[in-house]
C-alpha cells in the first residue's frame, strides 16, 4: 500500500508527485486551497516518501492500481486525480483503467511518451544520480525552474529547493528508468472523465508540446498554461491555482455521474 495523508472535505481529489518527489512537498503551495472544498489525498509513489519500494522495475499499470487501493483505503468511492510529470502518466493510466470512478484529470508538465529531449535530460539525471556526481544539483536545478525564475535568485538557494522537489530517494532511480520506458499513447482514447491539460511555458525539463500531445490525444481535454518551469506550482501558484480550481468547480457543479461529459472540446489557449 502506497503512503498517504488526508487534508480538507468535500469531493475526492487525489494529488501526485513527480519523479523523486512527495506530494506533501509537490502540492504545497495549493494544498490550503484545494482542501477548503475537496478532500485531498496525497499518495507518494513507491520509493518516495513513506512509501515502500518494491523489488524490481516498476510497472505503471501496477502503480496505478495501488493509486486506486490507496483512494479507497482513504474512503474515496470516485475521485479527480491530478500529477505533475511521472504523476501525470499515473494519474492518466489510473483514469484510462478506472473510468468509472474518475471524475477527473488533471495534468500539469505531463507527457504521453518522452521526446528525445526529455528522454535526454531522463538519461542524464539517471547517470549523475548513480555516480553521486556533485553536478546533479546544478543540473536538477535547470530542470526544475524556468530561466527567468533561477536568474532571480541566489544559486543555493535555487538548487536547494530543487534538490528538495526532485530529491535522491530510495526509489528515484526506478522512477527515472519508468519514466524512460513511459509509452501510454494507447491509453489516451480510453479516458472518460473531463480532462485539463496544464503545460508550464518555461518548462526545461517536460517541453510543453508533450502537454500538446496529450491534449490532443485524451478526447475532450482542455489545454491550459502558465509562464513557470517544471515546478510551476512553485513558480506560478497562483495563476497555476486559478486554473485547476476554475476546472474543478465546474467539475463539481455540473457532475452528476462518473460519465457525465461536462466540457466542450480541447480548447488551447
Amino acid at each position: 500500500m502506497l503512503a498517504y495523508d488526508v487534508h480538507g472535505s468535500g469531493p475526492g481529489l487525489v494529488l501526485l508527485p513527480g519523479v523523486g518527489g512527495t506530494a506533501a512537498l509537490t502540492w504545497e503551495t495549493l494544498l490550503a486551497e484545494l482542501a477548503a472544498e475537496h478532500t485531498v489525498i496525497l499518495v507518494d509513489l513507491p520509493g518516495s516518501g513513506r512509501s515502500p519500494l518494491p523489488v524490481g522495475r516498476l510497472d505503471l499499470d501496477t502503480v496505478a492500481d495501488q493509486v486506486v487501493a490507496t483512494a479507497e483505503r482513504a474512503g474515496l468511492g470516485d475521485f479527480t486525480i491530478a500529477g505533475p510529470s511521472l504523476g501525470a502518466v499515473v494519474a492518466i493510466k489510473v483514469a484510462a483503467r478506472q473510468p468509472d470512478r474518475v471524475r477527473g484529470l488533471i495534468t500539469l508538465s505531463g507527457f504521453a511518451l518522452p521526446h528525445t529531449s526529455l528522454w535526454l535530460r531522463l538519461k542524464t539525471w539517471a547517470s549523475l544520480l548513480a555516480r553521486q556526481d556533485d553536478r546533479l544539483r546544478a543540473f536538477l536545478t535547470s530542470l526544475a525552474f524556468s530561466e527567468d525564475h533561477v536568474a532571480a535568485r541566489r544559486p543555493e538557494a535555487a538548487q536547494s529547493l530543487a534538490t528538495c522537489l526532485m530529491t535522491a530517494a530510495a526509489g528515484t532511480a526506478r522512477q527515472i528508468a519508468c519514466a524512460l520506458g513511459v509509452d501510454v499513447r494507447g491509453d489516451l482514447s480510453a479516458v472518460t472523465a473531463s480532462t485539463l491539460v496544464v503545460a508550464a511555458a518555461g518548462d526545461r525539463f517536460v517541453a510543453p508540446n508533450h502537454s500538446v500531445d496529450l491534449a490532443d490525444g485524451l478526447p475532450g481535454a482542455r489545454l491550459a498554461a502558465v509562464r513557470g518551469g517544471h515546478a510551476a506550482l512553485f513558480e506560478e501558484p497562483d495563476r497555476t491555482l486559478e486554473i485547476l480550481t476554475d476546472f474543478l468547480r465546474d467539475l463539481r457543479s455540473s457532475h452528476s455521474g462518473p460519465h457525465d461529459d461536462l466540457l466542450t472540446p480541447a480548447t488551447h489557449v
